[in-house]
């Protein structure tokens, strides 16, 4: 079995992901191709469809999710996404579960002996005038029959687990500050969420998993739960398996992958890209290793916004006081400076803050 060792790895992510050649087509069909947009900071989205996307403007995001193909709502791993309309209709019920062991994992003693089934019904029952609300107007009808389980609890079961909802506009506009506005995603999209087959057949897993691999792949059926945080998928692996092919990886995990899928010569120049805080090309994975050395993998998960050079994190970068700054993780070489404040400056000049330069800082310091 072929043996795809890191930088071949490397290089077939960025292919994935369009992080090796920028690509021109629309914001819809990007996000469609990256499984979504992890969108917890509702302004990082838009650096990762700029790095991602030929003469991408922030007003083809705004349009996506004011005209509803696009839309901000809990899915993978219960964090906020962008995801299409159809693909948040589509996929919603095949996270139901999952959704819900999460949020009573992590408040398990607060909402001990609750009838989830009925908190449910009583949030649609309050939903049920179409009005969106906020988390605080949602939960306050609720608190008289459960008292128990504060506020903040009792409203995070609900939005996040038990009512499919979609966060609407403004909140995830460009440069629009917002608070969380609730509305349930069928009334907000017109449509009903798809329901399960009743047959039984995990249609939507073997999708999941062939989509998952088109953004993502090749990788393991590990690298597959991380990004979804779906354990029941090893019947949808099993029925897709015929139809792929199968690699190693330098650890000796099987990796999975579509057959007609690129994957780039591992010696395929990769350019700077600067990604946000929590970018799926690197949280995609339970193996991070193919974007980021180990001693960095906590950047990953801290909220950190990462600079690739030569396809791997060597920076982090952040904006502070109308600059934009830039932390080496190692030592940068005299092209790679060149070509990371490149590429730092075409950044500035797509977040719009006034910012005249882009300094390199190291400890403190401009190189």
């Amino acid at each position: 079995m072929t043996v795809l060792d890191a930088r071949a790895l490397n290089r077939a992510t960025l292919a994935r992901q369009h992080l090796l050649e920028r690509t021109d087509t629309s914001v819809r069909d990007a996000v469609a191709h990256l499984c979504g947009l992890q969108a917890q900071q509702p302004q990082e989205p838009f650096v990762g469809l700029w790095s991602r996307l030929h003469a991408f403007q922030p007003e083809e995001l705004d349009d996506a999710l004011t005209g509803r193909t696009v839309v901000r709502t809990h899915l993978m791993r219960r964090t906020i996404h962008l995801v299409t309309a159809d693909d948040a209709l589509a996929w919603r019920a095949r996270h139901d579960a999952m959704l819900r062991q999460r949020v009573l994992a992590t408040y398990r003693r607060e909402l001990a002996g609750i009838d989830l089934d009925e908190v449910a019904a009583a949030g649609r029952a309050v939903m049920s005038d179409h009005q969106p609300r906020t988390m605080a107007e949602l939960v306050q009808p609720l608190q008289g029959p459960w008292p128990g389980p504060p506020r903040r609890v009792l409203g995070e079961l609900l939005v996040a687990a038990l009512i499919p909802m979609a966060q609407l506009p403004p909140r995830g506009l460009w440069h629009k500050t917002a608070g969380v506005r609730n509305l349930p995603l069928a009334t907000w999209l017109g449509r009903d969420i798809d329901p399960l087959p009743a047959d039984g057949s995990d249609q939507v897993g073997q999708r999941l998993v062939r989509r998952y691999l088109a953004a993502h792949g090749p990788a393991a059926t590990a690298d597959l739960r991380a990004w979804c945080g779906l354990a029941g998928l090893p019947s949808a692996v099993k029925a897709v398996r015929e139809q792929l092919v199968t690699f190693r990886d330098a650890r000796g995990r099987e990796l999975l992958d579509l057959p007609d899928a690129p994957r780039p010569h591992p010696d395929t120049p990769a350019p700077v890209r600067f990604l946000p805080a929590f970018d799926n090309a690197i949280l995609g994975y339970h193996d991070r290793n193919r974007l980021i050395d180990d001693a960095h993998l906590g950047l990953s998960v801290a909220g950190h916004r990462a600079v690739l050079v030569d396809g791997r994190v060597a920076a982090t970068w952040t904006v502070r006081d109308q600059h934009l700054h830039i932390t080496p993780l190692r030592p940068l070489v005299a092209s790679e400076r060149e070509a990371v404040h490149a590429e730092a400056q075409d950044l500035a000049a797509f977040l719009d803050q006034g910012m005249d330069h882009a300094p390199i800082t190291v400890a403190g310091a401009d190189n």
